[in-house]
């Protein structure tokens, strides 16, 4: 990946002052693109706790789109980027919300109430970096990993019969995503649908009363998330399930005596959710921490900046359009508004509680001055990790622990002060109150991370920011509004794991949430003090002694094991993490190949490796969305068979004698998609190479 130096930074051409840039051709098409990857993110979140960036395939389909258009550009491209952007980060709410569904407070998600959460928290982000775009952007070296790819996609595909057939790389591009979204979609149609193929193979052994499983998901939508991840996750998310399946379930069942007629699968099933998850949690908060810790100098940088630009204003930007920011006064009142919305919103969360007058307002205030003022110094922290690290590699999970850990801990002294915790139902209200305040700096945290690396991505294109960033604030508010329904649907349809909205479902398919999981234990476990923590402190230590070991691996090799992503891998469903994993191999091994075929054939190896890279992320981004609006449509599907009186498998043709066929169907197309997987990066970069 190409990284430009701070002065790569060309003068404007001329003819650019003249292209149309926010059009309302291009606002459309964002807004079309924003649902489908919203709707995509929120369900592969929901089942794996990943969402995906969408920035470069939204690029890619923008171009394809608008190329019909004969006074399309580059600019219009990238406000239609930079608007669907949205979908791939304010997504992240998703987890955090599900939480109060799973803890038995929401029935289901308040259209309202959460689309609020949701613009508010994505303006405010927007909002916030603002003042920080020419600090961190304009005058700093800071690398912005995907803002620099995304500039590249669109300035290769603006060059008429550029290199590699520029002209033609933009539907190219579009054939990638639409390929693999057929794959992965009418897989999940066989497999969630019909019933025909399996989703998963295991093995069940036992060695004396301990347990083993081994396991391997079929999700084409996840090895396109492991391709993305890479190998470096990949590898320690396959450590998280050897450290889960190979250690602690086989260590646990052979303490406790399996029940007289349970299967190996449901009594190892149930030790995992019930004790290693907790070990997962443990480990997953001990390694937010050390994450964060390890960032704190970039953290405080980026609060210094932000403070201080903050106390001199943005300055005016009349002089040059590519320089130009939303107007302070405009940015003020956007920022009053968020209160006052905020608010309200937190006022009709507390209205339901019951509680006197002097403290519920007293809840409403403290609630909308932490979500504020944590919110702010989030958005300066990750608006710098987003330029150090990437998007995709800041830790907006950590940020979500820290968050429940400070709104738990600040709720918590409220209640006390006020007496308000000697009843459960107000335990319970406010320990929801905690989730909700947490959710918002989560929406500000995420379009944080976002925001910075568009306006790289615009600064490198020689786009208007205050363009940008009323486009982002688009994207903001059409995902705000799509996030509830789409919610909503899917849990109508699958439930969460342990929390079922009828009775008779089927728990496996159920969307482990695994983020939102997390957030009700920490949070009913300082509230209510009911938590047993044993299994956590177990996980903190391993979590400790995973630190340990990757800051050893770290002085004495170029390997890392990040211990959030062990972590993950413990907490995850192992067929989860372990299509993660054979996308990340295939990652892996695609890299290598491509190198070897670079230097065998004398070939350009940058350019076969930005080919390879490019044609890899879009078919990808291309198996997420396929099966994640599959999924979707099936939500739909089943949700109108329920309400008519059908079963929650409406469109099954097999039943459960056809699981073992089903199974091999399963296997046999899942190694068919990797094998075209693997073909079609290495025959991208085979195409440069022989050019």
């Amino acid at each position: 990946m190409t990284v430009f130096p701070r002065g790569s930074h060309t003068i404007m051409p001329k003819s650019h002052a003249s292209l149309k840039e926010l059009t309302l051709r291009g606002v459309i098409l964002g807004a079309l693109i924003t649902l489908v990857f919203t709707a995509s993110n929120v369900y592969l979140g929901l089942k794996v706790g990943l969402t995906f960036a969408s920035s470069i395939p939204a690029a890619v389909i923008s171009m394809a789109v608008l190329r019909a258009f004969r006074d399309s550009n580059i600019l219009e491209n990238n406000i239609v980027q930079t608007q669907a952007s949205a979908a791939g980060t304010l997504s992240a709410v998703i987890f955090v919300l599900p939480a109060l569904l799973m803890m038995g407070y929401w029935t289901g998600f308040p259209l309202l109430q959460t689309a609020m959460i949701c613009a508010c928290g994505g303006i405010l982000g927007v909002v916030f970096t603002v003042p920080l775009r020419r600090a961190l952007v304009v005058n700093s070296e800071l690398p912005y990993p995907e803002g620099v790819a995304a500039a590249e996609i669109l300035k290769v595909g603006q060059k008429p019969g550029g290199e590699d057939g520029g002209e033609t790389r933009p539907a190219g591009g579009l054939r990638e995503i639409m390929l693999g979204g057929v794959l992965a979609g009418g897989f999940s149609l066989l497999t969630s649908g019909l019933r025909v193929a399996g989703d998963s193979v295991s093995h069940w052994f036992s060695i004396g009363r301990a347990v083993f499983q081994l396991p391997l998901g079929l999700s084409f939508a996840l090895v396109g998330a492991g391709y993305l991840v890479g190998i470096v996750g990949g590898v320690a998310m396959l450590l998280g399930v050897v450290l889960a399946w190979g250690v602690a379930v086989p260590w646990l069942t052979w303490l406790s005596p399996m029940p007289e007629g349970a299967s190996l699968a449901s009594f190892a099933t149930g030790v995992w959710v019930s004790k290693v998850r907790l070990i997962g949690a443990g480990m997953i908060a001990v390694a937010a921490v050390w994450t964060l810790l390890t960032l704190i100098r970039p953290m405080v940088e980026g609060m210094r900046i932000s403070l201080s630009v903050f106390k001199q204003g943005p300055g005016e930007s009349g002089l040059d359009r590519t320089d130009a920011d939303l107007p302070p006064r405009l940015l003020l009142k956007l920022t009053l508004l968020m209160i006052l919305l905020l608010g309200a919103t937190f006022q009709s969360f507390v209205a339901d509680s019951g509680l006197p007058t002097l403290a519920a307002w007293t809840l409403v205030v403290a609630g909308v001055v932490l979500a504020f003022v944590f919110g702010f110094l989030v958005a300066a922290a990750c608006g710098y990790m987003a330029g150090l690290v990437g998007s995709s590699a800041s830790p907006i999970s950590g940020i979500a622990v820290i968050a429940i850990l400070a709104s738990s801990m600040i709720f918590i002294g409220i209640g006390q002060a006020q007496d308000l915790l000697g009843r459960p139902e107000s335990v319970r209200f406010m320990t929801a109150l905690a989730l909700f305040c947490t959710s918002v700096v989560v929406a500000v945290a995420a379009i944080s991370n976002d925001n910075l690396q568009d306006l790289k991505t615009g600064w490198l294109v020689h786009a208007t920011p205050w363009r940008q960033q009323a486009a982002l604030i688009i994207g903001c508010v059409i995902g705000a509004v799509t996030i509830p329904p789409v919610l909503g649907l899917l849990y109508e349809a699958y439930g969460f794991i342990g929390s079922l909205p009828r009775a008779g479902m089927d728990p496996a398919q159920a969307l482990a949430a695994p983020q939102a999981s997390l957030m009700i234990t920490i949070a009913q476990g300082l509230f209510s003090h009911t938590l047993d923590w044993t299994y956590i402190r177990i996980g903190v230590l391993v979590g400790a002694a995973l630190i340990v070991f990757d800051w050893i691996l770290g002085r004495f090799s170029r390997f890392r094991v990040p211990p959030l992503a062990v972590a993950m891998g413990v907490y995850l469903p192992p067929t989860v993490a372990t299509a993660l994993f054979v996308g990340a191999l295939i990652s892996w091994f695609v890299r290598g190949r491509v190198r070897a075929q670079a230097l065998q054939a004398g070939a350009d190896r940058a350019r076969c490796e930005q080919a390879s890279e490019r044609t890899g992320t879009l078919f990808a981004s291309g198996l997420i969305v396929g099966e994640s609006l599959v999924g979707v449509v099936l939500a739909i599907v089943i949700v109108g068979s329920m309400a008519s009186g059908g079963g929650d498998a409406p469109l099954a043709v097999a039943g459960p004698g056809f699981a073992p066929i089903a199974t091999l169907i399963g296997l046999l197309a899942f190694v068919l998609m990797c094998v075209v997987f693997v073909r079609r990066v290495l025959g991208a970069a085979g195409a440069v190479g022989r050019g």
